[in-house]
């Protein structure tokens, strides 16, 4: 699915690998505080930029959740992985003001670097325990707020693991647009 907003900013929900984004200059790393390999998308992230993420991101850690820092995307196809702390649900309040502050302050930093293309993964969905149709409204909510205030990104895309995930964010995007109820 793919719609146009204020500004001309383009989002997308799509299936597929983050890690094989070729087309979109940043990938957001759904991170731990620490900032190192884990599970889930940190791991893969990791896995497929190699070491030097690592010894990169080890010197901003640690990070709060909602916050957002940025580093080169190493062995990646992408220039850039900014890395999102999400909130853990049920514990880091207010949940949905931090995990939209994840989408708003990774696209802040986007702007700063004057990137034209982010890919966001479901930001907290995993172990952090966040419910997958909330969490998508959230952030399908904060980056369309965002968009008319964006000047450099041009493109928005959700890259979901699974089929159902995928679905869950296309329905809350249509939600949002008022096409479903």
């Amino acid at each position: 699915m793919e719609r146009e907003f204020a500004g001309g900013v383009r989002v997308e929900v799509v299936r597929g690998d983050i890690t094989d984004q070729e087309d979109v200059e940043a990938i957001v790393n759904a991170a731990n505080a620490g900032l190192t390999s884990g599970g889930g998308v940190a791991g893969a992230i990791h896995a497929a930029a190699g070491p030097g993420l690592a010894e990169e991101a080890r010197l901003l850690a640690p990070i709060e959740p909602g916050e957002a820092v940025i580093t080169g995307g190493h062995d990646l196809p992408n220039r850039y992985v900014i890395h999102a702390l999400g909130p853990v649900y049920g514990q880091d309040r207010p949940e949905a003001e931090l995990l939209a502050d994840c989408y708003r302050n990774s696209l802040a930093l986007a702007e700063e670097r004057g990137i034209s293309s982010v890919t966001f993964p479901a930001i907290s969905t995993g172990v952090f325990g966040y419910p997958k149709r909330e969490a998508a409204g959230v952030a399908l909510r904060a980056v369309t707020e965002e968009a008319e205030k964006l000047r450099s990104v041009r493109l928005v895309r959700f890259v979901l693991f699974g089929e159902e995930d995928r679905k869950v964010y296309e329905d809350a995007l249509a939600r949002l647009l008022g096409e479903r109820e």
